[in-house]
């Protein structure tokens, strides 16, 4: 078999771990490996979980406008700011303020 592990191959892998380390280590080889492999599985479910919680957190809350420096700002001089970029607001200040001199 070209680019595939065949029997003959997996049967030589298990002869040298045998020999490595031993038939009496093997089971207990096995077991820790089977508890890692379940704390891992145990681990990704959790985290699954724990992602969803956070979308679903993330659908149920309104959209809340943002507010940015420059919007509190606006909002301080008595400017509409709904509907209005930053850089919109920024020239709305800057007249306010130029108009206050």
């Amino acid at each position: 078999m070209i680019g595939g592990i065949g029997t003959t191959e997996i049967i030589l892998i298990i002869a040298v771990i045998v020999l490595l380390f031993g038939a009496a280590k093997l089971p207990e080889l096995a077991r820790s490996a089977g508890k890692s492999a379940g704390e891992f599985k145990k681990a990704q479910k959790e985290a699954e979980i724990s992602y969803r919680e956070f979308e679903k957190s993330l659908e149920s809350t309104p959209e809340v406008e943002k507010d940015t420096k420059i919007r509190l700002m606006a909002k301080e001089q008595g400017i509409d700011t709904k509907g209005k970029t930053d850089d919109e607001l920024l020239d709305e200040i800057s007249k306010k303020m130029k108009g206050n001199n």
